[in-house]
């Protein structure tokens, strides 16, 4: 079966944020090891009085389904914080991005994934992302928690943006 997307994708042009975030390796099995991260990210952000710029996201560096995926629990800062232990100070890149908001359970997401994938490949749009041994290395790919699902419907009501970088 193959997923439709609802509506288009966005190609737009993002500026350069700051974040702040932590680095994990997990694999689709574990995957609950980035929500950990991020809980711990969100509350040494408390503790540091540091407030967020925007909704949490998963930055994915590197991907090999099969294997690991190295990610990142981020939250997007207004200027320069300085970090301690696992938390560092990074800056999403600027340049062109595809942009997809959905709503639906995580258990959707790599359909999703997959028609914004092929959407852009009839379009040919090339990706900031580079094979290597280690899986595919990517300039900027983000997973963003805009909305949160309420304690009736827990999955319905999740709205995730998917952005993608573009190579240049």
């Amino acid at each position: 079966m193959t997923f439709s997307l609802e509506v288009q994708p966005v190609v737009g042009h993002r500026v350069e944020q700051p974040y702040v975030g932590i680095k994990t390796s997990v694999t689709l099995e574990s995957f609950a090891a980035f929500e950990r991260r991020l809980a711990e990210l969100l509350a040494w952000m408390r503790a540091e009085g540091v407030e967020p710029a925007g909704p949490p996201f998963c930055r994915y560096h590197v991907i090999d389904m099969f294997r690991e995926l190295q990610v990142e629990a981020g939250v997007p800062v207004a200027a320069r914080v300085d970090t301690a232990g696992d938390v560092r100070f990074d800056v999403l890149p600027a340049g062109r991005y595809v942009t997809y908001t959905h709503v639906g359970p995580p258990d959707t997401h790599i359909d999703v994934i997959a028609a914004i994938f092929d959407w852009a490949s009839a379009k040919d749009l090339k990706w900031d992302m580079t094979p290597s041994p280690e899986g595919e290395v990517w300039g900027c790919r983000l997973a963003s928690t805009l909305s949160q699902p309420s304690k009736q419907l827990p999955d319905a009501g999740l709205t995730t943006e998917f952005a993608f970088r573009l190579a240049d």
